[in-house]
């Protein structure tokens, strides 16, 4: 088993939920205070700041705190580990596809002897 899929598990448990992959889809536009983010889900501000709470632990986001006024942010490369794991997930086949559409391409591109 791989050494990341500790951090697999809790960034995969921390998308499971509905809201919080509405805050990261938020996020991935620009940072924003949590009155803002909060503001379209139909729950209390302690309700939501627990969503907050489980994907900051998980590593997804970041937020810092001027004065009153918290702002949280999208942390780069948090989603990277999910990439990495469908990667692995490929089967041999796909992997053979993509090389034959590699193949085809270049082909397609090469002069023919007509060309020259």
């Amino acid at each position: 088993m791989p050494k990341y899929y500790d951090e697999l598990d809790a960034v995969l448990r921390a998308l499971a939920d509905p809201t919080r992959r509405a805050v990261v889809e938020r996020l991935a536009m620009s940072p924003a205070v949590v009155t803002e983010l909060a503001a379209p889900f139909p729950m209390a501000l302690p309700s939501f700041m627990q969503h907050l709470s489980v994907l900051e632990n998980a590593g997804v986001i970041t937020s810092e705190k001027h004065g009153r006024v918290r702002t949280v942010s999208l942390r780069p490369g948090a989603l990277d580990i999910l990439h990495l794991w469908l990667g692995e997930q490929r089967t041999p086949a796909e992997h053979q596809a993509d090389r034959l559409g590699i193949h085809l391409a270049r082909a397609a591109a090469a002069p023919t002897p007509k060309d020259t």
